[in-house]
Parts: C-alpha cells; structure tokens; sequence
C-alpha cells in the first residue's frame, strides 16, 4: 500500500471555511414529493391488462387494475408471493407452485367508459377518477406497507353512481397446467373448489388445499362520510386452517383503525423508503423507469417475505411460478444493494433457512459436504433435480447456486454484515464449491478441467465458461473471506490450487468468448451466461487492455447474432458496456430495452411477467454511475456525454460507502465518501478536473490521510463514521444536491398521445 501523508484535510475538526456541510433539502421531504410527483405514471385510458395498469403491493400482498378486454367494470386482481400449494409431486412447479387467488370487482351502476388515474410513488397509492355511463367516481386504493391490507375509499362525485364489490375467486390450479398440461405430474391431487360466504358488509373466501393448507380471502365495506371503504386481506397456511384466523384478526384490527391512521402508516414508510438514496439524470424517460423500479422492488419483496419468483407477487397467466436461479433471481436482488435498502433482501433470508431445501437438492452422494441447486424452486430452496457434471439427464446445470451466492456476497459487500458473511455466505458456498470440486480432473500438463456441464441457455460443454467463472470467482472468494474472518480452513489449498491451475476461459481471438471447450456460439442466444467471467463476477481485469479488447470482442459477436435476444441481454450489456467506460453504448442499450421490451407500466414479459429484466435494468443505470468492483469506488464512470449534469446521492458501494456526487457542465464538481464500515477506501474521481484535494465536512470526522497515486486512484484513511469531500484543489462548490433539468417530460402508464405534462 502506498504511504499515506496527511494532506490538510483536517482531522476530526471543523472543516476548512466554506465547506458547508451538504444540502439535501431539494431532494427531501415535499421537494422529493415535487421531484416523484413529475414521474408518477399516470393512466388517462383504460389499461386492459397487468402490463398496461397500476400495479401495488407490500412484498407478499398485492393487487393491479384493469378492465379486462370485453368486460364493462374495473377489476383489482389479488396476488400474494406466500399464497402456493405445498404438495410433493413434480416439484416446485406443480406441487408447490404458487397459486392465483381471485379478483374484486367494482361493482359500479354504470359500464365504465374512462379512467383519470396517478400512482403516486411518494405515497405509493393509486388516486384518480373512474367514469361511467352513469356518472364519475372517485378512487384511492393502496396495499398497506405493513400490513396485509388492501384499502379502497370510493365517493361518487355526480350522476347516479353506487359503488359495490364482489369476490371472484380464482381456482387454485398449477399455472403450469395451462401451457403443458402433458407434464401434469402422476400423484398431483386437485384442489378443491373454493368456498365463498357472503355478508351484508362483505364476505370470505376459503380455499382448502389438498395438502392441508388453507388460503383465505376476507373483505368488508363501510361508509366513509359520503363514500365507502374497502378493506381486504388475504392469509395463507400452508398444511393448516390457521390462515382463517389470521385474516379475520387482520381484518378486525383494521377495522378498530381509522382510515386516516391507515393512510398515515403506510406513507411513513414509503416516505422513509424513498429517503435512502436519491439520483437524478437528464433523461426523463429513462428516470422516471429508474424510480418506478424503486418503486416496484418494494412492492414486490421485503426481507420477511419470499424469495421473489420470476412475476413478483403478481401471479398472471405465466409457465415460470416459481424463483428461477440461472439468472432471474440473480438479476431481481442486484439494485437492492447500490439502492441502500437490506430491508428488501429475502434472497439473504431464504439462504439462511435453505439448508434443508438446498440438502434436498443435492444428490445423495455428495451431500455430505456439497450443495447443489437445480433451475426453480420455492422459498424453501428445494428444487427439482440438479444434475451433475458429465451427465445428461437431468441436464447437469450445476452454477446456479453458486451465482445466487455471488448476489449474497454483493449484500454483504455492501452492508459488510460479517455475521452474514461468517454464517451464511460462507458456510454455503464451501459447500458449493465443494460441488465442483468432486468432478474436476487433471490433464499431462497439470491444468484443471470440467467435465461437460449446462450453460444457460444453450446447451452443455466441457470446460463450459458459466461454470468456470463460478468456480474461480468462488474459490477466489472462499480464500479472502475465510481471511478476513481468521479462519485457517483445510480446504484453502484446493481453491488456491483450483485459481493456479483452472484451465482459462475457451475463447479464439475472433469471436471471444465461446460456450466452453466444444461448443462455441453461433446462434443468437438471449442469455450472457458466457460472459460472467466480465459480469458480473469481475475475474478478468478489466484495467489489463487485453481483457478490455476481449470483452468488446465477445459482446460484439454475441449481440450480432439476433434473434433471441431477449430484454435482460440489453441490461447485461448496458452494464457491460458501462464496465469498459463506454457510456454512450450503455444508454444505447437502455434505450434499446425501453423501445422495445419493456411495457407501458414499466412491467415485461417473456411469455408471463418475468420482474427481473426491469429491476435489472435500475442496476445498469447504477452501474453507469457509480461501479465498485476490484475495491475502487469509480465515480461516474460511464456517463454519457449528453448527461452534463447528473446528481447521485446516498448510493452505496461495496465496502458499505455511501457516495454523493455533482456532475454540471459535463464536469464532476464534487464527490462525498461516507464510510459505514471503514474499509480501505480507493476512490477513481472521474472527470474531475485538476489538481484534486480531500477536506473534511463542517462538524463531521474526516479523513486521517489521503494521497494521490501514481495511478491516478485517491488513496483515503477513512474511519468508520468519518466522510470526506472530493474537489478540483481550492474550490468552493455549491454542496446543494438537486434533481437536475431534463429536455422533455415523460409519462408512464397510459397518458394522452404526446400530452406528456
């Protein structure tokens, strides 16, 4: 490490005299509300579908709005992440799929003819108008942040307008059974149907499980000074009849709570959501996508919930019910951490009660020291077959689990949790890596192979290039962990040996990267699975040109091949393309997902709703912005030109930095590091012109040292709770953080053509 000398910028003292500390009051509190407001999507026709209406939810509860194509009322269809079958036959996507649950239908006098809807992100509840052939209603609905509620006040506003509401109960079939009802699997018994009772104020739905379980649907309705409410609830047991208890207390409580206090409850929290982190770019299409994904992730996913399947809690029409792990999961969890919000990771709560599933998993004979996870599972982590390597059947898709790990590490880079690194992340992914290590053999020369194995999505190779960036990157990862954690681990030869011997990534110097040893890519292929040595594993150095050369080579040749390119292969090249500092192509590609993928309530599907494409999508505008592989806290590193002001604040890096920065004029005015942990702290300042210097805050501990070296990276001695400030030598800058101007406003949802205010 290069000697550190301090360098004036004041150790725990007051700052010198016009370094303010910063000013976040343009993006806190009713200027955030402002800044959200100019986002909200916003619906001035009727959407149809899940992927044109409002969607809400609580991470296990949730609802969208539509008026179904043919039908003349508005519906609200009800979802909810925990609500599956829990059967043993034909695995996670029969007997424990999830399952639908039903609609609510607002029951209005006259056919609804046209909607004036807003989802407010800040409150994240749905306001607006719904007009009919016989007069206008006004509407607020939203899924209680915390609890499992969905509240609807309704108030005719003229004409001859009621409001009621009826229950249509969805049968719980296998979503599956509707597009390969061939593979219905011997032994899967049929659920019974379900059980509606009404009452004067509202009613019950009960649907019994054949496994034991119970879901159970309950609402009710009361005035509401000169409209009416709607309160619902749905409870899910999974081999009893307790959900019936659950959602009558559910209800009851409610009930004894004003709908004020309701209200009042859940934007506390949304407000408190929103307050982590902030950005802000001079794309308004592209930034208003970026909050709405915010906005979605914790709709679909807190830490006490399941792991997110592939459609989020929105069960739609779909053969994928279930979270599948060669890559959705993966890409789901991504923007969790540069967000700063562990409170959504229920990837880290199913790891660390999986070991049961995940023993499940794996074949008998190696489950004395290795685990294995096949393609989809539940959030019990129990999959169907995993095969293993030189295999055909079940196709030996081996890296799955491994990958989902390197997520899990991310959430401990950027929290550095070591609790979760000591009793999850490596306990797991010994045992992973152990996997690989039961099938690698040695050639004459001394280098290390694998036997054919599956790449996602495209078929099985020996030496495949999926499995051997998992493997070194866990090997390589095994060795620093149990090194920061002093643990003298007897297998620390073997990964050392593995990172020394491993034979390299299969490529030719035309095409890049191939498949694996056999089998090079020459048809187009939607999935980077090839590509993870690059991203996002980081195990080629990306500073070597070499390597620089080698990944535009292979995304070159992948990206030609088109086709089956699908909308996740426009984040992963964004986000490869921001790794090489080409901004231009990374929004490039951004550009191409909007234009082309994604739907008019920023959802996408692949057949049935598939979340992750979207959710990964905010992850490669972080990458643009902020990059923290290596141990180097690179500030905005693949902005493009057009983006002369760009504001970031509050996102975190690995090392659990918290980083604020000013882009104007096409210049980095300033950065602030805010270490949580005291990590090492390497800082690439990007464009920031001139001779550099690194103060402290007004009133806040700063740096002990800095230095610049000799390759250009700041070198700072951060302690934990300490922050510094960044800035051409001398200046002074306004540390006001503010949205920045875009050239056009946007509207997401279904607005007026072209009325776009």
């Amino acid at each position: 490490m290069t000697h550190l000398e301090p360098h004036g910028a004041g150790v725990t003292g007051p700052a010198p005299r016009g370094l303010p500390e910063l000013d976040d009051r343009l993006v806190a509190g009713s200027a955030r509300r402002d800044f959200l407001a100019g986002l909200d999507p916003v619906w001035q026709a009727v959407p149809s579908g899940f992927y044109d209406g409002p969607f809400l939810g609580n991470g296990g509860l949730a609802a969208s709005v539509r008026r179904p194509e043919g039908e003349t009322r508005l519906r609200i269809v009800l979802g909810d992440s925990r609500v599956r079958d829990h059967q043993d036959a034909g695995g996670p996507l029969w007997g424990g799929t999830r399952l639908p649950i039903g609609h609510l239908t607002l029951g209005t006098t006259g056919e609804v003819t046209g909607v004036d809807l807003r989802l407010s992100l800040q409150d994240a509840e749905l306001t607006g108008t719904v007009t009919t052939t016989h007069g206008t209603v006004a509407l607020t609905a939203f899924v209680h942040a915390g609890r499992d509620l969905l509240v609807v006040r309704c108030r005719p506003l003229d004409g001859g307008e009621q409001v009621t509401w009826t229950f249509t109960p969805a049968p719980a079939v296998a979503p599956r059974e509707a597009f390969y009802p061939e593979q219905r699997p011997a032994g899967l018994q049929d659920n019974p149907p379900p059980v509606v009772t009404l009452a004067a104020d509202g009613g019950s739905c009960v649907q019994d499980l054949a496994c034991g379980g119970r879901t159970e649907t309950r609402w009710r309705t009361a005035d509401d000074g000169g409209g009416s409410t709607l309160l619902c609830t749905v409870a899910h047991s999974a081999t009893d009849a307790t959900a019936s208890r659950t959602a009558t207390g559910t209800l009851a409580e409610a009930g004894r709570t004003t709908t004020g206090r309701l209200t009042e409850e859940h934007r506390s929290w949304w407000h408190a959501y929103y307050a982590r982190s902030f950005l802000s770019v001079p794309d308004a299409r592209l930034q208003s996508f970026y909050w709405i994904q915010l906005y979605k992730l914790a709709c679909a996913t807190r830490a006490d919930r399941p792991v997110m399947a592939t459609h989020g809690p929105w069960l739609e029409p779909t053969p994928w019910p279930a979270a599948w792990w060669n890559l959705n999961v993966q890409l789901e969890y991504w923007p969790v951490n540069s967000s700063g919000h562990p409170e959504l990771d229920s990837l880290r709560t199913a790891l660390e009660n999986g070991m049961p599933g995940l023993l499940a998993s794996t074949p008998e004979a190696f489950r004395a020291d290795s685990l294995v996870l096949g393609r989809s599972s539940q959030d019990d982590l129990r999959s169907e077959p995993a095969g293993a390597p030189g295999t055909a059947e079940p196709p030996p898709e081996v890296g799955n689990l491994t990958w989902a790990l390197h997520t899990a590490w991310l959430a401990y880079r950027h929290t550095m949790d070591e609790s979760y690194l000591r009793d999850t992340v490596v306990p797991l992914l010994r045992r992973s890596v152990a996997y690989y290590l039961h099938f690698l053999t040695e050639d004459d020369e001394g280098v290390l192979h694998l036997p054919a194995t599956y790449s996602p999505e495209y078929g099985t190779t020996a030496d495949c290039n999926y499995d051997l960036a998992l493997l070194h990157w866990g090997c390589r990862t095994l060795l620093d962990a149990t090194a920061r954690l002093g643990v003298q681990d007897p297998l620390a030869a073997t990964w050392q040996r593995v990172l020394d011997r491993l034979t390299p990534p299969p490529q030719d110097p035309d095409e890049g990267l191939w498949i694996g040893r056999d089998l090079r890519l020459t048809s187009s292929h939607r999935h980077y699975s090839h590509l993870l040595w690059f991203h996002p594993l980081h195990q080629l150095d990306l500073t070597r040109p070499a390597n620089r050369a080698l990944l535009r080579r292979s995304m070159e040749h992948w990206l030609g091949l088109t086709g089956e390119l699908q909308g996740y292969s426009f984040t992963g090249s964004a986000s490869m393309y921001a790794l090489l500092g080409d901004g231009e192509a990374a929004l490039r590609q951004l550009h191409e997902l909007l234009d082309g993928y994604v739907r008019p309530n920023t959802m996408y599907a692949e057949t049935g709703p598939v979340v992750e494409t979207p959710l990964s999508g905010a992850q490669s505008l972080h990458d643009m912005l902020l990059q923290s592989w290596g141990g180097v806290l690179r500030i905005f590193p693949a902005v493009p030109d057009s983006w002369a002001d760009t504001t970031v604040h509050d996102l975190v890096a690995e090392g659990a930095f918290r980083i604020s920065a000013c882009r104007r004029g096409g210049v980095t005015r300033w950065i602030r590091v805010h270490s949580e942990a005291g990590e090492p702290c390497l800082v690439a300042p990007g464009r920031l012109t001139g001779p550099v210097e690194v103060r402290a805050l007004a009133g806040r501990p700063g740096p002990t040292a800095w230095s610049l070296r000799p390759d250009g990276l700041l070198e700072i001695a951060l302690p934990a709770g300490a922050e510094c400030l960044i800035t051409a030598a001398g200046s002074t800058p306004d540390l006001t953080i503010a949205p920045v101007a875009t050239p056009d406003t946007f509207r997401w949802g279904l607005p007026p053509a072209r009325d776009l205010t």
